[in-house]
C-alpha cells in the first residue's frame, strides 16, 4: 500500500465488511418474506437459513487469525470477499435447503473472518489523529448494507428473486475487485505484526464483555423495529418500512460522525456517552409511542450498530499501543464476543417475547444490557 495514500487500505476494509456483512448479513432481511411468497422456503426454514449465518459469523470470528497465520492476513481477506460473493450467486437458484443451508453458513463465516481481519490489517498505517475517522469509514460498510437492503432490494425484488441473487453477487465480486491491490502486503503486515502480544488488562476484559452487552442492547431494534411498529403499535407495514430506512440511514452517516467525535473528545469518553444515549433511547420505546421520540431512537441507534463497533475497535488499539498482534488478536476476541452476545440477546428476547407476548418488555431489556456495560465501563474501564 503506497505511503502517500493512507486512505486506500481504509477503502478497502469498508468494501470487505460491506460485501461480507453489509450485503451478506443484512441484505437478507428484506429478502425473508420474498423467499416464503415465491415458495422457494417456508417461514421457519428461513428463518433457520438466518441462524445459519449468525453460526457461520461466529465460526469465521474463531478461525480468521489461524486461517490468516496458515497462509496470510491479505490471502484470507481477498479469500473472503470471494466466498461471501459466490455465496450470493450461488443462492441465486433455490436448488434445496440444504444447499442454502451451506451457504448461508459460508456468507456468515466470510463475514466473520472479514470483521476480525480488515481493520486491525490496514489501521496501523493511517495516522494516529485519524484512527476514529478511518475506523469511521471502515465501519461505513456496515451501514451501507443495511440502507441497501432498506433502499435498493426492494426494487431489485421487482426483477425477481433470482435477479436480485444475481445482482448482490455481482456487486460483491466488483467490490471484491477494487479492493484487491488496496491491502498491505504480507511483508510489511508480518513486520508490523511481529511483537509479543501483553497481557490483557481488566479494562481490555471488561470491553469484551461491554461489547457482548451492546450486541444484546441492539437486538430490539435490529430484530424487532419493524414488527414492533407495524404489529404492536397497529400502525402497518409501511410504516414500519420507513422507520426501518431511517435506521439504515443512521448505520450509514453514524460510524464516521461517532469517529469524528472520538478524534476529538477521546475514545474512552465518547464510548461513555454512547453507553449513556443508546440506553435511554432503547428505554424510551418501552416508555412512549410517541413519533419523533421512535423516529429519533430509530435513526440513532442505527448509527450505533456500526458506530459501537469503530468505538470498541478505536478503544482497544488504545490500550494496546503500537502492538498490532495484540490488537488483532483482541479484536478477535471482542469479535467473538459480540457474535455470542448478539445470538444470546436474540435467542433470549424472542423466548420472552414467546413468553410475555410484549414489546415493551424487550425494549426494557435491551436497555438494561446497556446500563450494566456502562456501569462496567464506569468501574473498570481506566483500570489499566
Amino acid at each position: 500500500m503506497p505511503k502517500t495514500n493512507p486512505w486506500r487500505g481504509p477503502l478497502s476494509a469498508l468494501c470487505a465488511l460491506l460485501v461480507g456483512i453489509g450485503l451478506g448479513r443484512f441484505a437478507y432481511t428484506p429478502l425473508l418474506p420474498a423467499l416464503a411468497a415465491a415458495g422457494w422456503f417456508t417461514a421457519s426454514q428461513a428463518a433457520y437459513l438466518g441462524a445459519a449465518n449468525l453460526a457461520g459469523y461466529l465460526a469465521g470470528a474463531l478461525l480468521a487469525r489461524r486461517l490468516a497465520a496458515r497462509s496470510s492476513t491479505t490471502f484470507m481477506l481477498r479469500a473472503g470477499m470471494l466466498l461471501a460473493s459466490l455465496s450470493l450467486l450461488a443462492c441465486a437458484e433455490p436448488v434445496s435447503f440444504a444447499w442454502f443451508f451451506v451457504w448461508r453458513f459460508a456468507a456468515g463465516m466470510s463475514g466473520g473472518i472479514l470483521m476480525v481481519l480488515a481493520a486491525p490489517t490496514v489501521l496501523p498505517f493511517v495516522p494516529s489523529h485519524q484512527q476514529g475517522l478511518a475506523g469511521g469509514v471502515i465501519m461505513t460498510g456496515v451501514g451501507l448494507g443495511i440502507a441497501i437492503s432498506g433502499t435498493v432490494v426492494p426494487f431489485t425484488l421487482e426483477l425477481g428473486l433470482m435477479e436480485t441473487w444475481l445482482i448482490l453477487g455481482l456487486l460483491s465480486l466488483l467490490l471484491t475487485a477494487l479492493s484487491w491491490d488496496g491491502w498491505p502486503t504480507a511483508k510489511v503486515v508480518a513486520e508490523k505484526t511481529n511483537q509479543k502480544s501483553p497481557a490483557a488488562s481488566p479494562a481490555l476484559k471488561s470491553l469484551y464483555l461491554e461489547y457482548g452487552l451492546n450486541a444484546m442492547g441492539l437486538v430490539p431494534h435490529m430484530v424487532f423495529l419493524v414488527i414492533f411498529i407495524a404489529q404492536g403499535l397497529d400502525r402497518g407495514q409501511a410504516v414500519g418500512s420507513f422507520y426501518w430506512v431511517l435506521f439504515g440511514v443512521g448505520a450509514l452517516v453514524g460510524p464516521v460522525s461517532v469517529g469524528y467525535l472520538a478524534d476529538r473528545i477521546g475514545f474512552s469518553a465518547m464510548l461513555r456517552l454512547s453507553y449513556l444515549a443508546q440506553a435511554v433511547l432503547i428505554a424510551a420505546c418501552s416508555v412512549t409511542d410517541n413519533t419523533g421520540v421512535l423516529m429519533l431512537s430509530s435513526l440513532v441507534m442505527g448509527a450505533f450498530v456500526p458506530g459501537c463497533t469503530s468505538l470498541v475497535l478505536g478503544r482497544l488499539r488504545q490500550l494496546m499501543p503500537g502492538d498490532a498482534a495484540a490488537q488483532t488478536s483482541a479484536w478477535g476476541l471482542a469479535t467473538i464476543g459480540f457474535a455470542m452476545g448478539q445470538a444470546i440477546g436474540a435467542y433470549g428476547l424472542s423466548y420472552l417475547f414467546d413468553l410475555k407476548g410484549d414489546y415493551t418488555l424487550l425494549f426494557a431489556g435491551g436497555a438494561g444490557a446497556i446500563a450494566i456495560a456502562l456501569a462496567l465501563n464506569l468501574v473498570l474501564g481506566k483500570r489499566v
